[in-house]
């Protein structure tokens, strides 16, 4: 990249890295991501593959903005309460960067929609929060041969990990009880607010490093921890 570049002073923080460089910054713009959900997961995602420099970003989420969102979901303000989730973000992260186009989602991730939605993009990160859109993307993202970067959490925990990727690992091989956990009802339970927010930025991290292909990806590996005791593990599937 050279001084001239306006992206050269953006990114310079980045590309001073050896892992990244001008060529990983090229991969960066040149990459797309998916990110479905966009939540408590999907806002330190969104944001920092925005902030990194990701050239195109599919936003995809059926939800509206709710205050009860507010206490994790720090890509929204209160002036947002009531707008669909995808004009929110996208009216934030536009601010950011000018220089990332966004495609928005607002039916979210579908039986009828996953397989073409996702064949648009390089990577997709899952940041939802049921079962069924999960093995949905499982689904999808095997049958057009893309990567996906995984997230889930819960009260104190949360866990990171990349399916479908080099070692070919799948979702429904660390969760084989399909039926069983699609049946169960969908609940509201407590989490504290933190965990999202270090959740959803290891996904952005592993993203990262896959697109522009440095360090360790959690392919097929699950990274785990609790926040509230500071306890982490990384387990092979």
């Amino acid at each position: 990249m050279a001084p001239h570049d306006e992206r050269y002073a953006r990114y310079a923080r980045q590309t001073m890295l050896r892992e990244i460089g001008d060529e990983g910054q090229r991969r960066l713009a040149q990459a797309s991501v998916l990110v479905v959900g966009i939540g408590g997961l999907g806002s330190p995602a969104a944001l920092y593959l925005t902030g990194a420099g990701v050239g195109r970003l599919g936003l995809a989420d059926p939800d509206v903005v709710a205050e009860s969102n507010l206490q994790r979901q720090t890509l929204y303000t209160e002036e947002q309460i009531g707008r669909p989730k995808v004009e929110a973000a996208r009216e934030r992260l536009a601010a950011l960067s000018s220089q990332t186009r966004f495609d928005c989602y607002p039916e979210g991730i579908t039986e009828a929609n996953a397989r073409e939605v996702v064949a648009r993009y390089d990577l997709v990160v899952d940041c939802c929060d049921n079962f069924p859109t999960r093995y949905l993307l499982d689904e999808a993202c095997a049958a057009c041969g893309k990567p996906w970067v995984h997230g889930a959490i819960g009260a104190f925990q949360g866990q990171v990990s990349l399916f479908n990727g080099r070692t070919g690992r799948r979702y429904a091989e660390l969760y084989p009880d399909r039926e069983e956990l699609c049946a169960r009802p969908r609940s509201t339970a407590g989490v504290l607010g933190t965990v999202p927010g270090v959740i959803g930025t290891l996904e952005a991290s592993e993203a990262i490093k896959w697109i522009v292909g440095f360090g360790e990806p959690l392919d097929g590996r699950v990274f785990t921890l609790d926040l509230k005791t500071l306890q982490s593990e990384i387990i092979d599937i």
